[in-house]
C-alpha cells in the first residue's frame, strides 16, 4: 500500500524545477524570467514543450527549451541509479520530470525499485497534462 503523500511529489518536482529555473534566469544573460519559466515548465517534454515555446515566444527559446528538456531526459537516464543511492528513490523518480511514465520509467524502475512503478507512471502524467498549461501560462506573461 503506497503513501498518499506520495501524490504530492509532482507537485514538489514542479515546484523545485520552476524554483530552479527562476534561481538560474538572473544569471543568464538574455533570458527573462517567464522564459526562464516556460522553459522549465516543459518537465522534460520535449517535443510538445518546445513547439510550444517556438510558436509563443521564438524558435531560439523553443530551440533552447528543446535542448534542456532532453539534457534532463538524458541526465536521468545516465544518473538516475547513482541519485536513487544517493538520496533515496524518489529523487530517483523526481529527475525524470514528465518522462518517468514512457522513456526513463524502466531506469527509475530499476534504480528506485518496483514498488515505486506506479509512484513513477501517476508522477509522469500529472507532469506531462500540466505543461501545455503552465508553458502556455509563462509564455503569456
Amino acid at each position: 500500500r503506497l503513501d498518499r503523500r506520495l501524490a504530492l511529489l509532482p507537485l514538489a518536482t514542479a515546484a523545485g524545477t520552476l524554483l530552479g529555473a527562476a534561481l538560474l534566469s538572473p544569471l543568464l544573460r538574455g533570458v527573462s524570467l517567464t522564459d526562464a519559466l516556460a522553459v522549465g515548465s516543459g518537465f522534460a517534454y520535449y517535443s510538445l514543450s518546445s513547439v510550444f515555446i517556438a510558436d509563443l515566444r521564438s524558435v531560439e527559446l523553443g530551440t533552447v527549451a528543446l535542448l534542456c528538456n532532453i539534457l534532463r531526459e538524458l541526465f536521468t537516464l545516465l544518473f538516475a541509479p547513482l541519485v536513487a543511492r544517493r538520496f533515496g528513490p524518489l529523487a530517483a523518480v523526481s529527475i525524470g520530470g514528465a518522462t518517468t511514465m514512457d522513456t526513463t520509467l524502466p531506469i527509475v524502475a530499476r534504480a528506485a525499485g518496483p514498488q515505486f512503478v506506479v509512484v513513477a507512471i501517476f508522477h509522469g502524467c500529472v507532469l506531462d497534462f500540466s505543461v501545455p498549461w503552465l508553458v502556455t501560462l509563462f509564455c503569456s506573461l
